[in-house]
Formats: structure tokens, sequence, C-alpha cells
């Protein structure tokens, strides 16, 4: 028997409404972005509908995505999430499997690397973050789980960034921990 594993594929109502609200933000967003072409970049997303199913997540959760650069080498278009702070709907998690279950009591409702990887996302590098963070200001009043190096993790810590007082951030906190004004942001490449 089969098991029953979801689609990761969107309706095509779904799909037409995603690229109209990518399509907007795109020529909002054109310093996000500079000597890219929409329609190149459409093209390579309505041939991938996985990602598009990815991108819909993250604009469903409140993320708003954008494309952020384009790499010729791979012939790849990088989306970041782009919401002037981390999305509601992905707040409020600890960092990964191992702190959530070391939690006795209180227990979060998920946590990020779990999330991202059920959305078909990354957790922003430390690096990813700072590029971010120059194409506008970000988590201004929250703050955004980043991928976390394992010497780190091992010693139980996970690193989060936030902008305040006109510069970035990045800090470090138990892995444990969760904050209603903590949440994560994603990247895709497509």
């Amino acid at each position: 028997m089969k098991s029953k594993v979801p689609k990761k594929k969107l309706s095509a109502k779904d799909r037409d409404k995603l690229l109209e609200t990518l399509a907007t933000r795109f020529e909002e967003n054109m310093n996000r972005h500079r000597g890219v072409s929409w329609e190149k970049l459409q093209s390579k997303l309505t041939a991938q509908p996985e990602k598009l199913w990815s991108l819909h997540e993250m604009e469903k959760t409140g993320g708003e995505p954008d494309v952020v650069g384009y790499s010729r080498k791979s012939d790849e278009y990088t989306f970041f999430d782009c919401a002037a702070e981390t999305p509601t709907d992905r707040r409020s998690l600890c960092y990964d499997r191992e702190a959530l279950e070391s939690r006795r009591a209180n227990k979060p409702k998920n946590n990020v690397v779990d999330m991202a990887e059920e959305m078909g996302v990354e957790l922003l590098t430390e690096e990813q973050y700072r590029e971010l963070q120059t194409l506008g200001e970000f988590d201004t009043k929250t703050s955004s789980w980043l991928q976390t190096p394992e010497e780190i993790r091992q010693l139980g810590g996970a690193i989060f960034g936030d902008r305040r007082f006109g510069r970035v951030f990045v800090y470090h906190n138990g892995a444990q921990s969760y904050y209603a004004a903590r949440g994560f942001c994603g990247l895709i490449r497509v």
C-alpha cells in the first residue's frame, strides 16, 4: 500500500496568484535584484512546481519572499524572506528537534529546523542574514534564528540575529529557548 505523501504542487489558481504577488513585489523592490529579468525568472519558476510550492509556503506564513540574487555559474535565483519582521506564523519555536525534545515543560509547537525542511527552504546563515540587512531594515522588533555552526550546537547553543540601534547583531541562546518575537527567515534557490 502506498503511503500518502502530500503533493508539493499548487493548484493553477494558487500558482497564478503567487506569481502575480511575486511579480508585484519584484517590481516594487528593484533595488533587491538589479539586472534580473522577471520574464526569465518566471520561466524558471513555472518549470519547477516544487519550488513554487515552497515559495507559496514562505508567502503563506508571512515571509514575503523576493529574489535577492542570481548566480550565472549555477544559473540559480536566490529568494529570501523579505518581511520587515520575522514572519508571525514562524515564531515561538525552539531551534531544532533535539532542543524541542529536551524541554520537559512548556514545549513550543515546533522547531525552526524541522519547519524549514517541511517548507522546502533553508535557514539563513549569519553571512546571508547580514546580506539581507543591506537590502533594508529587518527584524527591528523581532529576531530570527540562523543556521548555527555545529561546534556551537554541540555545546547546546544556537545563534540568532536582529537589528537594533541601527546595527545588525548576532547573539547566542540555548537552542531549547523560544520567544514570541523570534522566528526564522528562509531562503530558496530556483
